[in-house]
């Protein structure tokens, strides 16, 4: 039974500090196999949810299964599958790397099959994991985070901001291990303010709001449906003016450029509207990114709250 059903299952979750409100009737399910983005303003609720998924707070009310099994009265069955990167990682800083990686592989309570082939990925050499933590920088204090998530390959990995402070090249490393992840068929859960990571990484997203689930869609999906970016460079230098109707596609002007925001169905009408109307020069569309969709979505969603309200 607990091979069936989805990865991760919410119900109703809700965690209140107080009437300072965490999360609230939040329900979610994440496939098997699938790496699953978490997105979400600077107090959404994102981090709550995430404790509450491995366990670290109680929650107010609701169900939660990691597996298919409960996380705090589970523990132990769980932890063995489950690999977590919190966003805020506070290690030991007397011991070395390398005592840090086997303390919390103890913890774990599974073989930890992984950790000298992603040490050497990731860059942590022998000499690192011989100095104690308190010499390491943020970015090597990461690696070693990423480490101790992956290092008893669980079939679960919750990640919370797992690229900060990381080189360019070692977040390669990183996406090609979370590409290896799907291909194993293991499940990730992404939690990033980093778009275009989550853009690159993941085939479904969740946004949160206040605590509340705004909306769940396929990357792909979210990226057809939303604004296209559209680049005007004007050849009569006289710079900004007023664009007319094109005003509600938000120009952003920059000298004798443009860019607007339109929406896939007014596209042919609007560029030839703005074609014939303007003196243009250059003509660029492109399609919208993530941020562009979550910037709309949470848009949408701050207007039905204060239609609510």
């Amino acid at each position: 039974m607990e091979r069936e059903g989805p990865a991760i299952e919410l119900a109703g979750l809700s965690k209140y500090y107080g009437r300072k409100t965490g999360v609230d009737h939040l329900d979610l399910a994440v496939r098997r196999g699938e790496i699953f983005g978490f997105l979400g303003p600077n107090g959404a609720g994102k981090t709550t949810t995430i404790r509450c998924l491995v366990g670290l707070l109680r929650p107010s009310a609701g169900r939660i299964r990691l597996l298919g099994l409960d996380p705090v009265a589970d523990h132990r069955r769980l932890a063995p599958r489950l690999g977590y990167l919190p966003g805020e990682l506070r290690l030991y800083p007397e011991l070395t790397g390398a005592q840090t990686l086997r303390l919390l592989g103890d913890l774990q309570g599974a073989a930890t099959s992984r950790r000298a082939e992603l040490c050497e990925r990731l860059g942590l050499t022998v000499a690192d994991l011989a100095r104690p933590v308190r010499e390491y920088s943020r970015g090597m204090k990461q690696k070693l985070g990423l480490v101790q998530a992956l290092q008893h390959d669980p079939e679960l990995v919750v990640l919370d901001e797992p690229t900060e402070g990381l080189d360019p090249l070692v977040q390669e490393v990183f996406f090609a291990l979370l590409a290896e992840a799907s291909h194993a068929g293991r499940t990730v859960l992404l939690s990033s303010h980093v778009l275009p990571e989550v853009q690159r990484a993941c085939g479904r997203v969740a946004l949160v709001r206040a605590g509340r689930l705004v909306a769940v869609r396929a990357v792909s999906t979210l990226r057809q449906e939303r604004a296209r970016r559209v680049r005007l460079v004007l050849a009569d230098g006289l710079g900004a003016r007023g664009l007319g109707s094109a005003e509600r596609w938000s120009p952003r002007w920059h000298g004798d450029e443009v860019q607007l925001l339109v929406p896939p169905a007014e596209l042919v009408a609007g560029l030839r509207e703005l074609l014939v109307a303007l003196p243009v020069a250059d003509l660029s569309v492109e399609e919208a990114g993530l941020d562009e969709a979550f910037l709309d979505l949470y848009r949408q969603d701050v207007e039905a709250a204060e239609v609510r309200s």
